[in-house]
């Protein structure tokens, strides 16, 4: 009976722990991810550029991820049935950033 009575307070910390923690792990979830980069065009003027979530914010324009085929990805604001006609073509490994006819080279920060 007394063991009874010392593990029923242990019974009851390890399930506070259990709820303590599955409440951490939802919060974390909820966190929202991005990346912030620096983007430069050929005439050396610098843009910067957010992924979040599946958006990409460049300039004043915040377009859709559109997919991606191979190591490009694709946005645009309206995504097109042929995503590799989308109007901002991204290859993150390379920073290589393509928008419409201007070129830019992005890193990371």
């Amino acid at each position: 009976m007394a063991i009874l009575k010392a593990m029923k307070p242990f019974h009851i910390q390890l399930s506070a722990c259990l709820v303590i923690a599955l409440l951490l792990s939802l919060s974390a979830c909820e966190r929202e991810t991005y990346t912030s980069w620096n983007c430069e065009n050929t005439a050396g003027d610098k843009l910067p550029m957010v992924l979040k979530k599946a958006q990409m914010q460049l300039q004043s324009k915040q377009l859709n991820y559109c997919g991606s085929l191979g190591d490009k990805s694709y946005f645009d604001s309206n995504c097109p049935a042929a995503i590799e006609k989308s109007q901002v073509t991204f290859i993150p490994s390379t920073g290589a950033l393509l928008d419409q006819d201007n070129q830019l080279h992005c890193k990371a920060l």
